[in-house]
Parts: structure tokens; sequence; C-alpha cells
């Protein structure tokens, strides 16, 4: 069984992906400690549009699909409203996070 997931992303981070065979989230920068993958598409949404387009001029929301058991060692955070949730994947363990991602991850929505 798999857990649909959504991330907002940039567009350095969605060539990575790229290079990556769609399979994959590259590396964590040093700044970055967290991989924040969202639960929903709306809030997605909200953040590719809202937040990535103002800080590079294009945001990407993509879905993938991680394997529902594996997941259940990252308990739910709420960020801000109901339906502001997300997981915190420490980016020591974003490799064996990305050995359980099921398929391909695909882009959804583009806004500009």
């Amino acid at each position: 069984m798999t857990t649909t997931l959504w991330r907002p992303t940039g567009p350095e981070e969605l060539a990575l992906v790229r290079e990556l065979n769609w399979r994959a989230w590259p590396p964590r920068l040093p700044e970055q400690p967290i991989f924040y993958p969202v639960l929903n598409e709306d809030y997605a949404i909200r953040i590719a549009r809202d937040w990535n387009v103002k800080h590079s001029g294009v945001g990407y929301v993509t879905r993938f699909e991680v394997e529902t058991e594996f997941l259940s060692r990252y308990p739910v955070q709420q960020a801000g409203g109901r339906t502001i949730l997300e997981l915190w994947v420490p980016a020591e363990e974003l490799e064996e996070f990305n050995a359980h991602i099921v398929g391909e991850i695909a882009v959804t929505h583009e806004f500009r």
C-alpha cells in the first residue's frame, strides 16, 4: 500500500529530480536539515504559487507515492491551519526515504 504525497518545488530542485530519472529527491543542502513533503495538493499549490514563484519565477507541484508502512515512522506535523499537514524527514534519512518511493515523481502543476 502507498500514500500519495506532494511537494512544491522550484526549478533548481526539479532539475535535480529530472537528473535522478524522476525516482528520487536530491540530497538536502547544508541549510536544509529537513525534507518536507506535504499531505495535500491544495497546500502544495499554495506554496508553489505564492512562495516558489516569488523566489524563483516559477513554482511546480509534484506528486509521488511512498510505501505507507515506511511513512509510519514520521508523525504528521500540522504546520498551521487544519489542512497544512506535512512530514518532516531528516536530511540524513532522505536516501532511505527515496528507496521507498514507488513509481515516478510527477509534475502536476506549474505556476509562473
